[in-house]
């Protein structure tokens, strides 16, 4: 295998920690789904993307032993480092690739390429621990974060320097999910909607609406998180309901929904974003638990509102303060609307990560 670097070597190889569906172009093409942030980056960045299929073939016989150890994230990591002479950037989606990355990259002689990192959540002590002791923060040349919170912890804990960290809002198709995309359908009662399984507290909001005069539909599930439906085991009450959406009709239940509810255990890091995102873009607002990695997008009476973390009666009374002011609800979801529509649709997400990628290959 070669370890020195290609004379001809590619900008980016961009990974993607899972399948990418064979029918995928066709049902963005079709509207059936939303664009997809990888695909957008992969243009923005000239870069290759390599997914768990991919890596797969990369890997080779060494695939069966990998996925023992590490599962297909590891498989992933170690196609990154076969391949790396070949790029001049390497940007993985997670730490989960890009922590295995680094340490193949410091423990192995030879070419380099520069090594850019979206960090969800790297303050789980695990993470931080492997960092440490492996010293793998020098062989992570950008640390791309969506939490200020996250980008605190970085600076704070390996003394990275801050132009080596970006923070950057989440970011939507707001052209796919759109109030004019889809024309609300009239419901015999309120109705609102909560979204998503990554450390959602549902139990609480199943006690705060227990008995109100009103619909409640919980779509708990999602494309990436591993997380269990906090819904299992929860008494459900009569006007809950539990049930998946894809993404068309997700967009259906926004644009039925009064408003959107985001309960949250108390987290680090920016769960819940998607969903947030999507409902703004839909014009919708957003009630949201107030915990410390959840505080980068809603501004409180501004586009949404927080209520306190774990607590079911001030989600309660939230519930019925905002159903009983339509006005203040359509102005919290027009304002999120607008701030899509300037800062966090996918357009502006590909340009600050190509401008800070770009700026990172010239250090």
């Amino acid at each position: 295998m070669k370890t020195e670097q290609s004379d001809h070597p590619k900008p980016v190889l961009l990974t993607v920690s899972g399948m990418i569906p064979e029918n995928l172009a066709d049902q963005i093409a079709a509207g059936r789904r939303p664009h997809a942030d990888y695909l957008e980056l992969a243009r923005g960045l000239n870069a290759d993307i390599l997914d768990y299929a991919k890596a797969r073939i990369v890997a080779g016989r060494f695939t069966p032993a990998l996925e023992r150890l590490g599962g297909a994230n590891l498989v992933l990591a170690y196609a990154c480092w076969k391949l790396r002479a070949q790029y001049r950037l390497i940007l993985t989606d997670g730490e989960q690739i890009g922590l295995p990355l680094a340490a193949f990259m410091k423990f192995t002689p030879g070419y380099r390429p520069r090594h850019f990192m979206i960090t969800h959540i790297i303050s789980v002590p695990k993470k931080a621990l492997i960092v440490d002791v492996l010293r793998l923060a020098s062989h992570i040349d950008g640390f791309i974060v969506y939490s200020r919170w996250q980008k605190r912890f970085i600076q704070d804990r390996w003394r990275v320097k801050d132009t080596r960290v970006l923070f950057t809002p989440f970011m939507v198709d707001d052209r796919f999910f759109a109030p004019g995309k889809v024309e609300p359908k009239p419901s015999p009662r309120p109705f609102i909607c909560a979204v998503g399984l990554e450390r959602r507290d549902y139990p609480t909001l199943l006690k705060a609406v227990e008995g109100l005069d009103l619909d409640v539909v919980i779509a708990a599930a999602s494309p990436w998180s591993k997380r269990k439906d906090t819904t299992a085991g929860e008494r459900i009450p009569d006007n809950v309901t539990v049930r998946k959406f894809d993404q068309f009709a997700l967009r259906q239940l926004y644009a039925d929904a009064r408003f959107v509810v985001m309960p949250l255990e108390p987290v680090e890091f920016q769960a819940g974003v998607t969903a947030i995102l999507e409902a703004m873009a839909m014009g919708k607002a957003v009630i949201c638990s107030r915990v410390p990695g959840q505080t980068d997008i809603i501004v409180d009476s501004e586009n949404g509102r927080y209520v306190t973390a774990c607590d079911p009666s001030a989600l309660r009374e939230e519930i019925l303060r905002l159903l009983g002011r339509p006005e203040e609800a359509t102005r919290l979801g027009n304002n999120g609307r607008k701030l899509v529509e300037a800062e966090m649709n996918i357009d502006r997400y590909v340009k600050r990560l190509a401008e800070f990628l770009n700026a990172g290959q010239g250090d």
